[in-house]
């Protein structure tokens, strides 16, 4: 056999699996409603007794605010889409209680056609796939422009009776995917980061790594380029770059231990100048709202009777609520280690580097800003 014919041949079979490989991507049997809705069950946008779709049972009379009302309540959700008759858009009323996010608040002609997010920051991004429901309510509640407005004119490291801390609020995927394009976390001044997360091509939206119905990952889709991935515990030791950002001389580590070092000197430097700067020491707890209290015997930890709203932290500078707020951010985005690694390394190496001014950091010396 000639070795044109050979090649031919070669040529053809490629094409083949190409085919093949594509269409069983995109022409696929569809999933069973049966198989659909067990998986639904199964995620937290259907889990009706959760304090996201709880919290305001008890209101006189039991409604959801209208500014909660978007991502806590089918009813909120539909009327911004303008799915039952009210303008595209915006929230117009309080939503009722008891609902949770149930099928028809994607699966409708509003939300098909949805391209537009509007984020805290006030940037408008075109996102012309079905992520964009997704990132009406992973998006946060806060911005850089929040903490900015609430500092405006105030001096670095005196306290302030003006100021709070300033929640960016939770599950803020979509504000970590975009970094700089929606601007979600504190942005140092003359600082510049890193915009969307650009992964491959057919891995780029929410849905893409996402089950959109019981939002899991599935370990088969990344181990081809990430071929320590095989059971999902396993995403958590995803890497790429083989930049050292923690200083540490460990280029294998996963990204997120990376992360988490930087994450967790941001807190012993944020607990330093507390204590050392306005003089009253500070603790955080992730799972108590407001999250900072103060840390009433100085022993670093949270005790048993400091994480209540009575003992909220409240002796606030400038340079601590910036700091406070990317610690937040990063906490309250468990994958950001795959959403957009280099823009949370470049938040917590900032507000490290910002601290520094007033408190020695340790390591930062070492730490590498992406």
């Amino acid at each position: 056999m000639k070795w044109s014919t050979i090649l031919a041949f070669g040529l053809v079979f490629i094409v083949l699996i190409g085919i093949a490989a594509w269409g069983y991507r995109f022409f696929v049997a569809p999933e069973s409603i049966e198989s659909v809705s067990a998986k639904w069950v199964e995620s937290g946008h259907a889990d009706a007794a959760s304090h996201a779709f709880t919290n305001w049972d008890e209101n006189e009379p039991p409604l959801v605010p209208s500014t909660c009302a978007k991502c806590h309540s089918l009813y909120g959700y539909l009327d911004f889409l303008g799915a039952d008759g009210t303008q595209a858009g915006q929230i117009d009323k309080e939503a009722r209680v008891g609902s949770v996010i149930a099928c028809n608040a994607c699966h409708n002609p509003q939300a098909h056609q949805v391209t537009q997010v509007t984020f805290p920051s006030g940037i408008e991004v075109t996102e012309n796939s079905r992520a964009a429901n997704c990132m009406q309510c992973h998006q946060g509640r806060a911005a850089v422009s929040s903490v900015d407005k609430a500092i405006a004119g105030l001096d670095a490291d005196t306290v302030s009776t003006e100021l709070s801390f300033i929640n960016v609020h939770y599950a803020i995927a979509a504000a970590t995917l975009l970094g700089n394009d929606a601007q979600g976390g504190y942005q140092y001044a003359g600082k510049s980061y890193v915009g969307r997360f650009a992964h491959v091509e057919d891995y780029a939206t929410c849905s893409d790594c996402h089950d959109p119905h019981n939002t899991t990952l599935n370990p088969d889709t990344c181990s081809p380029c990430h071929s320590n991935v095989v059971e999902r515990a396993d995403l958590h030791d995803i890497r790429q770059s083989a930049m050292d950002y923690d200083g540490d001389g460990e280029i294998r580590e996963p990204i997120a231990s990376e992360i988490g070092m930087l994450h967790d000197t941001l807190y012993v430097a944020i607990k330093d100048y507390a204590a050392n700067i306005v003089g009253q020491p500070i603790i955080y707890d992730k799972g108590t709202h407001p999250y900072f209290f103060n840390d009433t015997n100085a022993n670093g930890i949270v005790d048993s009777d400091e994480a209540n709203g009575s003992n909220r932290y409240a002796m606030w500078t400038p340079r601590l609520l910036q700091a406070t707020y990317n610690y937040q951010f990063v906490a309250q985005d468990p994958g950001a280690y795959t959403h957009n690694a280099r823009y949370v390394l470049q938040l917590l190496y900032d507000s490290l580097e910002n601290l520094d001014r007033a408190v020695p950091v340790d390591n930062l010396a070492h730490f590498v800003r992406p």
